[in-house]
């Protein structure tokens, strides 16, 4: 997969609000990366994220953004308004509300009364590791990540440019097995001395 291709992957893991005492600190938080866990992006394909693949990248500008969407941004590191820490079960986020963002807010009570719950998050992939399984099926291992934002979303979806290029790389793999068994066929029926339709 082209490692210039920005990807997001989504989660099923909830976010909770927090709240101060004195109602003056607002945040929503939770995991928007889980490491280890298998994900199938089609049927015989899976994808999971390697435990070190963040260990380089919480030191870039990363945002905090509603659906991916640059114009509408929580939080951000650089700031301190987006708290992110690796631990060993996944990348874990606290957005600070900012109570005069009237999005920002609405968001917040969103997730509040559990209507919006979900995260994702948007990255390059720098490093990955392939498994072609003996029953046909494929697993990447994600093991480095350039992070870029993680979102707070309203429908959790693999990115369809992410899996396009997954299935892209499938079909070339396939495509080159089939292309190798038919050079091996054809050179053990050219050592019994059968001539093949390729042969001069």
């Amino acid at each position: 997969m082209s490692r210039a291709t920005t990807q997001t992957r989504s989660l099923n893991a909830s976010l909770e609000i927090r709240e101060a005492a004195d109602n003056q600190e607002m945040s929503i938080e939770g995991y928007f990366v889980v490491f280890g866990q298998e994900t199938e992006l089609w049927a015989g394909a899976y994808e999971e994220i390697s435990p070190n693949a963040l260990d380089k990248t919480l030191s870039n500008d990363i945002r905090a953004l509603i659906n991916h969407d640059t114009r509408l941004v929580l939080g951000r590191n650089k700031s301190g308004t987006l708290e992110l820490r690796v631990d060993s079960r996944g990348l874990w986020g606290k957005i600070k509300i900012n109570p005069n963002d009237t999005e920002a807010v609405n968001l917040y009570e969103r997730v509040k009364r559990g209507d919006v719950s979900q995260c994702s998050f948007g990255f390059n992939i720098v490093s990955e590791e392939t498994e072609w399984r003996d029953d046909g099926s494929v697993k990447w291992t994600i093991t480095e990540v350039d992070l870029h934002e993680v979102s707070v979303v309203t429908f959790p979806a693999y990115d369809e440019t992410g899996v396009q290029a997954r299935q892209a790389s499938v079909e070339a793999y396939r495509e080159k097995q089939i292309l190798q068994k038919k050079n091996n066929l054809r050179k053990r029926l050219n050592d019994y001395g059968i001539k093949t339709t390729n042969d001069k």
